[in-house]
Parts: structure tokens; C-alpha cells; sequence
């Protein structure tokens, strides 16, 4: 299996490191210091699982791999739509691209069934920019249950969780889907292979669309506060995020998606994660665009596609809408 990681990063470099350990001939694109330490020493995963060293190929230009089986793309969703000329090498007519996104995916109602078929999500593909470049059938969706950060360059500190769920738009069970999760599966981390890939969109993006904004916009870790002060079990933030998560659901549900998990145990299980920085904290430290179309903008969409009243959504959305724009500025 030849893969091509597109955004090697704290996520991207985890896989490329797994896959490369279960014997994939495995491809790393990233560029500046990191692509420079991944080069002479490799990737070094920093995990409590065991520490561990990859020593893939890695390069800045696509071009020098030639087309692969899967790109797993560990670039953010605001990229997509540019990134064009980095792919284009790596395809060729049967290419996968494993998109390990958070939020509202561009290929969602690729395949949906029901009314809503093929329809697109203009805050996740404004006028079909995304789908030119990603081809919707080339899709397999991604849901990460796996928290990363870049130590330093080359360096993956890995903190919580293996699971990376993987499926296809239309439900099915796909030849290309087991390949992908059995190779990751003998490199260390779970891979299962869902039956409904957007139920799992919503799961996680239950504790995206709630923790990820707030936490920016307070500067807080997944405990939502400053420690010892966790805001998570504070009574007025706690209301919000649970009532973000009840809005959420309703929208899910308005669109023929059962949820299969409560706001308690979603609550429960941001707390065991503890002070983790969420991404749009991080990239918000590090000044880099904010990811808030795939997580908020696009759910706004859905419950106006679906007619579910999302107040609480719509009024973070407007203030986290400011921050990143002000943070772009």
C-alpha cells in the first residue's frame, strides 16, 4: 500500500509514523523546520503507549512520490479548495483521499439518499471550490478520536486516544476501507470501519462545536478553565456547551441522524480528557486561520436546510466568527 500523507502535521505525522510501523511504503508532505527534522531524524511519537521512531520518506514537493493508493489529509478543511497542485501528482483513477477533518465534511450529502441528495454545503464548499479539487467519490470520511500536538519539529507528542473511524458517504462497507483500517490497525492505533461514517461526524462534532469555540474564545483547555479552575464544571459555561450540544442534536435528528450518544456522557468524556489545548486554541495561539466553517457556519446551514431554531448556535458562531476574523487581521 503506497500512502501519501498531504500535511504532515501533529495528526498527519501520527498516521504516516503508524502506517510506516505496519510495513505501508508511506510519504510525508509538510515543509520548513519540521519537514527539515523529519528528513534527518524521522518521526519521533512521543506516546504513552511506547515511544516510538518512523523513518518515512518525507518532502515538500508531491511531485516526487508520484500517484498512491490513499492521501490521508491532514491539512485544515480552509485549505482544500488550494491545494490543488499538491494533489494533483498524487492521483491517480482509483486514488482515495482519506480527509481527517473536524466538522461537516464538503462530500456530506455525496451518496446521502433522501431529499437532501447531493446537495451542496456552501460554508464547506462556497460554489463547488472544494469538490473541483477533492472529488466527492474519492472520499473516505475520517472521524479522529486522537489528541497530538507538535512538541517540536519531528516531534509528535501523542496524548489521548487511538481511534480513527473510517467509512464511506454512502454507508457501505468498501474493499478500499478495510485495506486502509487493517494497515493502520497493525501500526498501532484502532481503525474501525463504519457502517454510518455521519453519525460519527455528529459524535465528534458534538464536543467540537461546543469546547473548540469557547475554549478560544476563553482561552481555555478542554476543562475550560485555567487550572485548578475547571469551567467544564462550572454552572454558567456548562449550560452553554450543553445547550450548543442540544442544538446540535436537533439539527442531526432534523436531517435523519440518530445520534447514538447522550450530553452527559459527551460532557464525561471531555472532562477525562483534562487540560488539552483544542486545535482552534492552538492555531489561535500560533496565529493561524481559525477552523470554525466546517464546525459552526456549516451546522447554522444545516438547521436552516432542516428548520431547527439554533439560537445559542448562532450567537457563538457571530462572536467566534469576530475572533477569527479579527485574528486573521
Amino acid at each position: 500500500m503506497k500512502v501519501a500523507v498531504l500535511g504532515a502535521g501533529a495528526i498527519g505525522a501520527y498516521v504516516g509514523a503508524a502506517l510506516h510501523r505496519s510495513g505501508a511504503d508511506v510519504h510525508l508532505v509538510a515543509r520548513g523546520p519540521h519537514l527539515a527534522a523529519m528528513r534527518r531524524d524521522g518521526v519521533r511519537v512521543l506516546s504513552p503507549r511506547g515511544d516510538f521512531t518512523a523513518r518515512a520518506h518525507a518532502t515538500g514537493d508531491p511531485a516526487e512520490i508520484g500517484p498512491v493508493d490513499f492521501v490521508f489529509l491532514g491539512l485544515k478543511a480552509h485549505s482544500y479548495a488550494a491545494c490543488g497542485p499538491l494533489i494533483e501528482p498524487l492521483l491517480h483513477d482509483t486514488t482515495a483521499v482519506v480527509a481527517a477533518q473536524s466538522g461537516i465534511p464538503w462530500w456530506y450529502f455525496h451518496r446521502h439518499g433522501g431529499p437532501h441528495d447531493g446537495h451542496r454545503v456552501e460554508s464547506v464548499d462556497p460554489g463547488g471550490a472544494v469538490s473541483a479539487v477533492l472529488a466527492p467519490e474519492r472520499a473516505v470520511g475520517c472521524v479522529v478520536y486522537a489528541a497530538a500536538e507538535l512538541e517540536g519539529p519531528g516531534v509528535v507528542r501523542h496524548l489521548e486516544g487511538t481511534r480513527f473511524s473510517i467509512g464511506e458517504p454512502d454507508r457501505s462497507v468498501s474493499a478500499r476501507c478495510r485495506a486502509f483500517g487493517e494497515a493502520m490497525v497493525a501500526g498501532g492505533p484502532k481503525c474501525p470501519v463504519e457502517p454510518d461514517i455521519p453519525g460519527d461526524i455528529w459524535v465528534k462534532l458534538l464536543g467540537n462545536i461546543s469546547f473548540n469555540p469557547i475554549s478560544a474564545l476563553a482561552r481555555a483547555t478542554m476543562r475550560l478553565g485555567v487550572p485548578p479552575l475547571g469551567e467544564c464544571r462550572r454552572g454558567g459555561t456548562r449550560e452553554v456547551i450543553e445547550t450548543v450540544m442540544a442544538e446540535t442534536l436537533a439539527v442531526a435528528e432534523a436531517l435523519g441522524c440518530e445520534v447514538g450518544v447522550s450530553i452527559e456522557r459527551r460532557m464525561a468524556g471531555a472532562e477525562r480528557v483534562g487540560d488539552h489545548r483544542t486545535s482552534t486554541l492552538q492555531d489561535l495561539e500560533r496565529g493561524r486561520p481559525l477552523e470554525l466553517d466546517v464546525l459552526l457556519a456549516a451546522v447554522v446551514e444545516l438547521a436552516d436546510i432542516g428548520g431547527v431554531d439554533v439560537p445559542t448556535l448562532r450567537t457563538v458562531h457571530a462572536i467566534s466568527d469576530l475572533l477569527a476574523l479579527r485574528s486573521a487581521a
